[in-house]
């Protein structure tokens, strides 16, 4: 018999779940070795950085225009459309000959940012209102459960076979995956954009341009406060991830004097933990609201992070990273929440292309910050603070999480005065 508890783990949300678990998975194979393929193929630490940041850019082209065609001419067909693409330019990596190779898929797979929209909108639109918590821990404890062993996996691979040579099996694993994934999203996800049937042409696309960057600042401008409250928030947190994140692993490794292994059992033990308490975090939500676990995940971030400057050992450093998973699962699920039951079905394409899904990791130490929830209001904030986080690293070792602490302080702040559960959450 089915768990009535898990009944809204049907249709678009199941489907959604299971190309997200394996996307996640191949995913969590390629990227944390991506800057080796890059040294093995000709280039060096400064052509990490350059292609790191070819990226955000196309987002700020593409984001206004897929919030509003994923809500003018339907969400399905532009994740399908996405995925199609995305494959394509995978097989750069796979043939790639030098770096500039890397380089320029890199800077095309940054138009893809166009599926995030529709997808964090069709999310929003296939829960109910009194499951969202419940219906999105699950979603990300599923999804991220298979990424956990994957850098053991690709780790495996290279060691075998060599760095160039395991880059390109594990690149074209995920080629095969953004080809599979984007056949079973458009034969399997329904489409609930209330303005799916509408046709779009080639003809209509100078209009569409326009219409979706006039379409920006008044689309803000009538947001309610809360949500106004939550997007400063999330930049605030992709501001301190993008000084930050980069540095986790080198202040482990210079200051605690951490070896890599040790870092890496950490971040094991940290994606374990946070992955299981994302589902307790979703019945927290729903039963005590999404303000309120918004309000106590940032305090105890704002105990945590800073500690890690003041910490010496293995043990100590995992413990922190511990608590900051914790606050993670119960800040990521609330915000989720938040943002679907506060923003109108008929334009969460448009505000979510510019806000994101509304969330960010907390402390994030993967060495770098994106995916579904950044938007383009998000993108220049988050460039501008990932440049500055190497001079404030160079100057002090300690200034990255002095801006993260005052940005912490900063979000309790704005969190406490002006965000609200919504009276009535949106359908």
């Amino acid at each position: 018999m089915a768990n009535p508890r898990l009944s809204f783990m049907r249709g678009n949300l199941l489907v959604l779940t299971i190309t997200r678990s394996l996307g996640m998975f191949c995913r969590g194979m390629a990227f944390p070795y991506a800057s080796l393929y890059i040294l093995a193929l000709g280039g060096e630490p400064g052509e990490i950085g350059l292609i790191n940041a070819l990226s955000p850019l196309a987002g700020l082209l593409v984001f206004p225009i897929a919030g509003y065609l994923s809500d003018r001419a339907g969400r399905v067909k532009l994740i399908a459309l996405a995925g199609y693409l995305s494959g394509a330019v995978t097989l750069l990596y796979v043939l790639a000959t030098g770096w500039q190779s890397i380089a320029l898929a890199r800077f095309l797979l940054g138009f893809m940012v166009f599926q995030f929209p529709p997808t964090s909108a069709i999310i929003a639109d296939s829960i109910s209102p009194e499951n969202r918590g419940r219906g999105m821990a699950t979603m990300n404890t599923l999804s991220s459960a298979t990424a956990i062993i994957a850098p053991y996996v690709a780790g495996a691979i290279l060691d075998a076979w060599g760095v160039e040579t395991g880059m390109r099996v594990l690149y074209g694993i995920m080629m095969g995956y953004n080809l599979l994934s984007a056949t079973i999203h458009l034969v399997f996800l329904k489409e609930t954009s209330p303005q799916s049937s509408n046709s779009i042409g080639l003809a209509d696309m100078g209009s569409i341009l326009k219409t979706a960057y006039t379409d920006i600042f008044p689309t803000l401008r009538g947001l309610p406060r809360s949500l106004l409250a939550l997007t400063g928030v999330i930049i605030l947190g992709f501001m301190s991830n993008g000084i930050a994140s980069s540095f986790w692993v080198v202040y482990a490794q210079e200051q605690i004097q951490l070896t890599s292994s040790q870092w890496g059992l950490i971040l094991l033990v940290e994606t374990s933990l946070r992955c299981g308490m994302y589902v307790p975090a979703g019945m927290a939500v729903d039963r005590w609201g999404r303000a309120k676990t918004i309000l106590a995940s940032l305090a105890l971030a704002l105990v945590s992070i800073p500690t890690f400057v003041l910490v010496r050992g293995f043990v100590a450093a995992l413990l922190v990273r511990a608590v900051i998973a914790t606050a993670t699962a119960f800040f990521v699920t609330a915000c989720s929440a938040l943002m679907a039951d506060t923003v109108p079905r008929d334009m969460r394409g448009r505000v979510m292309a510019a806000l994101g899904r509304g969330t960010v990791f907390l402390g994030a130490a993967s060495g770098g910050t994106g995916g579904p929830g950044v938007g383009f209001v998000i993108t220049i904030p988050l460039m501008l603070s990932s440049l500055a986080g190497g001079y404030l690293y160079a100057a002090n070792p300690r200034l990255p999480w002095l801006f993260v602490s005052i940005a912490l302080a900063l979000s309790i702040g704005l969190a406490g005065m002006y965000i609200r559960d919504p009276q009535n959450a949106e359908a």
